[in-house]
């Protein structure tokens, strides 16, 4: 079971990284390799949602890195790898997209979210999440030769960084309030103050990685990645790992008391008023998005209310219904040339069964019964009704709004004066490949399907799945009542659609600019950011600066005065010394050549003389020696006579 679970994030992990770094000779065979590998992750990740792998190895003192797939991640892994086959095998369609680059990004964030979604420890949880933010920013800047394309992926990766330096306050947090071992089950034992603290910092960083208010104006301009990028980020990965981890650490959220209702109400926040701006918008791709912080709204509602079953519910039938609605764009941005809603009059007639897919999709968007977001959305409601009826109220008029904006795109795409196929072929082919289709027929079927859950039996399977059996289920009024008040919805917004209902523009313009989040960003955070900025760069330049010149000046001035203290006295001295020297070596020079070596000399001269003297009896004459020896003789008997 260690292997299992390794293998899970090791297959999309390492053919991921092969296909990135492989460069231009493996694009023709990346489409095959990366289809391969997500079925394989696919058929992995259903093995091990039955047998429940775990695993762990050391990874610093006291702290491990482990991964395990237990009742909500075994429901999160197969969402993961169902969702991104679907993505990938819709991808070989597309020839722009034919690139092991693209394939292999797309593996490696795909392998980011399993490891977040099975990490039991923060540190292992923290390496999922950055490598999503870094592939995120890499996918949606894909088309880096197109200089927006680069910004909007530097606003998406920006914007949810500063979130993610909540994570890093949360780990602080526990380490000073004793949970040392970072395991995700031991958070909710830290000890106050901290307990406050790592709270706080998981909720920031999953509101912002969950494009939740304020921070919602990045998913918009993520949009500028391709449609299978806006698939894969908007329905199971990236934008539901905020949601994930709230569900995840309900506990936490619990234990501080504050937490759960300060998420609930964020979430309810924005489904309201990112329903409106879907509503505004008037293309396709931005409606869709809007309509993403709106659902995902939902599942943040439901994690603050203490209804994981509801969330993990609105999350898995919110994955199979997004993507099919980005697919479905992007064969219509492929095959029109446009995403424009005006453009797109009659399009789901031209090409028949991409509209019937997208029909089902949007109808499900819009939380009809029987479809999948009917019975997850009355699941949230039940969790907000049982925590709060004012929760209930809002999450309830979120719903409508949904409807609202899921009947605009569905009049727009389904009224009966469809663009011509001649239209179509001159911006590009109206052939959509079969790979495609595919793609669009799994995600309807499953949009559809996931509507049992609603029933009693599915729905008490998945309560026991994840270990909250008591938690509320949907009675039959509310059952009732949302599907009421969602079919009268569906039909006045398609009469309102059709009708124009006049909006006065000033509300309209800011609600088709995001509510201008970015705009309150960057006059709130961004300029005052790069003010501050400016302002410490000058007073470095001006003070700090200055004041190492000034310093270095002072010093240079004072080894200019030492020099010359130490050339006219030091030096001074030294050579007058120098010359005192000089002249009693002369003089000791004198005194030795005058007297010592006069004495020396007299000495050497005697010493030759007696020399010479010495030398004198030496004549080689016998005779002489003899007379000589007896000289001696008589000299040394008189001696010793004299001396006697």
């Amino acid at each position: 079971m260690t292997v299992l679970a390794w293998l899970l994030v090791v297959v999309p992990l390492a053919a991921g990284g092969a296909l990135a770094v492989a460069g231009r000779r493996a694009d023709r065979a990346a489409p095959a390799v990366g289809v391969v590998a997500g079925m394989v992750t696919l058929a992995l990740a259903g093995v091990s949602a039955v047998s429940r792998p775990a695993t762990s190895a050391p990874l610093f003192t006291g702290i491990h890195a482990g991964l395990r797939v237990d009742g909500l991640s075994a429901v999160m892994v197969v969402t993961v790898a169902a969702v991104t086959t679907a993505v990938l095998l819709f991808s070989v369609g597309d020839s722009a997209l034919a690139a092991s680059r693209f394939f292999g990004l797309m593996l490696l964030f795909a392998a980011a979210m399993l490891i977040t979604v099975t990490a039991t420890t923060l540190p292992l949880l923290l390496m999922g999440w950055e490598v999503m933010g870094a592939t995120s920013w890499a996918l949606i800047g894909f088309w880096w030769r197109q200089p927006r394309r680069v910004r909007a992926a530097n606003t998406a990766f920006l914007s949810t960084r500063a979130a993610d330096l909540g994570l890093y306050l949360a780990a602080g947090a526990a380490l000073a309030g004793g949970a040392a071992s970072l395991r995700l089950d031991a958070l909710p034992h830290t000890a106050e103050p901290w307990l406050t603290v790592l709270t706080a910092g998981m909720v920031i960083a999953a509101l912002g990685k969950s494009a939740q208010l304020p921070l919602s104006f990045w998913l918009s301009r993520a949009m500028e990645g391709p449609s299978p990028v806006s698939a894969l980020l908007h329905a199971a990965t990236m934008v539901a790992a905020g949601a994930y981890l709230l569900l995840r650490l309900h506990p936490l959220l619990a234990a501080t008391g504050w937490a759960g209702p300060a998420v609930a109400w964020a979430g309810a926040s924005t489904a309201l008023l990112l329903g409106l701006v879907a509503i505004a918008q008037t293309d396709l791709k931005q409606l869709l998005a809007a309509s993403t912080c709106a659902q995902v709204g939902f599942m943040v509602l439901s994690a603050g209310a203490g209804g994981v079953a509801g969330g993990v519910t609105q999350l898995v039938a919110h994955a199979a219904t997004k993507a099919l609605l980005f697919l479905a764009a992007g064969v219509w941005l492929t095959v029109l040339g446009s995403t424009v809603l005006a453009d797109l009059r009659g399009a789901a007639r031209v090409h028949r069964l991409v509209g019937v897919t997208f029909t089902v999709g949007i109808a499900t968007l819009a939380g009809l019964p029987p479809l999948s977001l009917w019975a997850g959305k009355d699941e949230v409601l039940a969790a907000a009704f049982a925590r709060q009826p004012g929760l209930y109220v809002a999450g309830l008029a979120a719903a409508v709004l949904a409807t609202v904006y899921s009947g605009k795109a569905a009049w727009y795409l389904l009224r009966s004066d469809p663009v011509s196929a001649e239209a179509g072929r001159r911006v590009g082919s109206p052939d959509v490949p079969v790979v495609t289709n595919v793609s669009l027929v799994v995600l309807a079927a499953a949009a559809v399907v996931l509507g049992v859950l609603a029933l009693p039996g599915p729905s008490r399977l998945v309560r026991q799945t994840l270990g909250v059996l008591g938690e509320p289920a949907p009675l039959g009024w509310q059952l009732a009542a949302s599907a009421a008040v969602a079919i009268v919805a569906a039909v006045l917004a398609w009469r309102w659609t059709g009708t124009r209902v006049p909006v006065p523009s000033v509300v309209t313009g800011w609600l088709t600019r995001w509510l201008d989040l970015e705009r309150a960003a960057h006059l709130l955070v961004v300029r005052p950011t790069l003010a501050l900025a400016r302002a410490l760069a000058a007073f470095d330049d001006r003070i700090i600066d200055n004041t190492v010149r000034q310093a270095t000046r002072a010093a240079l001035r004072l080894a200019r005065a030492v020099a010359r203290v130490d050339d006219r006295g030091v030096d001074g001295a030294v050579r007058q010394a120098t010359r005192g020297g000089l002249r009693l070596a002369h003089t000791a020079a004198r005194v030795d050549d005058g007297g010592v070596d006069g004495i020396v000399t007299a000495i050497a001269a005697e010493a030759r003389r007696l020399g010479r003297a010495a030398r004198r009896p030496q004549t080689g004459v016998l005779h002489q020696y003899y007379t000589q020896l007896v000289v001696a003789l008589a000299a040394l008997a008189l001696l010793l006579l004299l001396a006697g």
